[in-house]
């Protein structure tokens, strides 16, 4: 695991970027004691949680197509906006 100062992090972050995307980790230290960890980035949703919300999809579409309810994806979100305000 390499590690590197604050300063240094700050000067060459998108090397370090380049690093960690192939699977490297490296650690930011202050004067000499570890403040932060840079790690490639996870997904954040597991497959059970995307496949969740397809299956909430589906459903509501079969309830949209039973009620005969035809709109577009823009009047949809503008729906959305709109109940935001």
């Amino acid at each position: 695991m390499k590690q590197v100062g604050i300063f240094e992090a700050k000067t060459h972050l998108s090397s370090l970027v380049d690093e960690v995307e192939k699977g490297g980790e490296i650690v930011i230290t202050r004067h000499g004691k570890p403040v932060a960890r840079l790690v490639r980035a996870q997904a954040q949703f597991s497959p059970e949680v995307i496949e969740r919300r397809r299956q909430a999809i589906r459903e509501i579409r079969e309830i949209a197509s039973k009620l005969k309810i035809r709109a577009t994806q823009e009047e949809i979100k503008s729906w959305i906006n709109e109940g935001r305000r």
